[in-house]
């Protein structure tokens, strides 16, 4: 027996794969986060707003991305675990409530939150495991959540784009050193072979987080249309954004949804790897056209501004890249199709400040149709190659 497994700390190979129900308490907390995301875009419709914005959704993904990876390390079940998984239940509310002021009077509890959880996290398993190999994997992330947390504290102490340099270099930091696998000194950078013992519990964190991130494409609307007067166009653009979601869906579970167990069990380690990245354009592109389905429900004729345009053709054209790239990273193959669409989006983008909200809206919803039926004709012509290639990348 290993002194991980007396340690009682690490998962078993042998262990459930679903997850804990405190698991699914912790992804609560991202409800808000991504509904108070979209409501901020809707609000401030401008390069500015859009780029403070995505520094802060950056860190709260990556919160979840990290937490998602130590729950498949390790044992969700084992207090220890337990007790860092509610520490960073608080801290994502503290991260969601204060978002929206990060950048004025409450940067310092947005910044502080977000560094306690993750180096706290690190003193933590450093001090608790008893393995050489695990207590090493630890310290590389605490080492360099150490060294983002510098750039995170100080933007505290500075306002305006001085703050948002400092963050925008402690969350690239953040998700740099995560991609070449966390070099420090000493130690070195992560083996290639710890990121192999990935499991399927893994894929479905990812899964399931992504069906909770398309619920905004019907809360924030459905927020909207509530406090709004109810007329046959505003009922009109709700019910597309219905159908949005349905679409979105739809593109996600299309064959990497459904082999990413199968590719998770013959190949994890690159899934563990990029997964955290490709999904972050996916829950952008979901944060971006629930924002724009808010401002259409709340006028859905008149005119349509460009940088309105820009937020409802922007979210599905980042969610197609996103979902493009992770069937890349899967199955090693570009679905030509879905880029002809994404094409379709960039070229008919600029015509769309003639028609009201509500019809840019419905565009959006028949581009997206079309990926979906390409990807059901792509289907119906190959479908039983797709588990095939999933095994020959392995």
């Amino acid at each position: 027996m290993t002194d991980e497994s007396r340690a009682g700390l690490i998962r078993s190979s042998d262990a459930p794969e679903r997850a804990t129900l405190l698991e699914l308490l912790f992804d609560v907390a991202y409800v808000a986060a991504l509904a108070l995301t979209s409501m901020r875009l809707a609000e401030e419709v401008t390069p500015t707003g859009a780029v403070r914005l995505l520094v802060l959704v950056m860190a709260i993904w990556w919160t979840w991305a990290i937490t998602a990876l130590l729950t498949d390390f390790y044992d969700p079940e084992r207090l220890p675990i337990q007790a860092m998984i509610a520490g960073k239940l608080l801290g994502s509310i503290l991260l969601a409530a204060t978002m929206p002021h990060a950048f004025s009077h409450l940067g310092w509890l947005f910044a502080t939150a977000y560094v306690v959880m993750h180096v706290g996290r690190g003193i933590v398993l450093v001090s608790v495991l008893r393995s050489n190999t695990a207590r090493t994997r630890a310290a590389r992330f605490l080492f360099w959540f150490v060294i983002s947390g510098i750039p995170w504290i100080g933007g505290i102490f500075v306002e305006g784009w001085h703050r948002f340099g400092l963050w925008a270099l402690a969350i690239t930091i953040d998700y740099l050193a995560a991609a070449v696998r966390y070099p420090t000194p000493v130690v070195g950078r992560v083996p290639l072979e710890q990121y192999e013992k990935a499991s399927g519990h893994l894929g479905e964190r990812y899964q399931q987080f992504l069906i909770l991130a398309l619920g905004d494409l019907l809360l924030v609307p459905t927020l909207r249309i509530g406090g709004s007067e109810f007329t046959v166009i505003r009922v009109g653009a709700f019910v597309l954004a219905f159908v949005t979601t349905l679409l979105f869906w739809q593109i996600y579970v299309y064959r990497a949804g459904a082999f990413l167990q199968l590719v998770l069990h013959a190949k994890p380690g690159r899934i563990t790897r990029w997964a955290p990245y490709t999904h972050l354009l996916m829950v952008l592109g979901i944060v971006a056209s629930a924002a724009g389905l808010d401002l259409v429900i709340g006028r859905p004729d008149g005119s349509t501004p460009a940088g309105l345009v820009c937020v409802i053709f922007g979210g599905p054209a980042l969610f197609l890249i996103g979902r493009t790239a992770f069937e890349y990273e899967v199955f090693r193959t570009v679905s030509w199709s879905r880029l002809g669409w994404l094409l379709v989006l960039v070229l008919v983008a600029p015509t769309m400040v003639f028609l009201p909200p509500v019809l840019v809206t419905a565009t959006t919803c028949a581009v997206l149709l079309g990926v979906v039926i390409s990807d059901a004709v792509q289907a119906g012509r190959g479908a039983s190659d797709a588990p095939d290639l999933a095994l020959r990348e392995s």
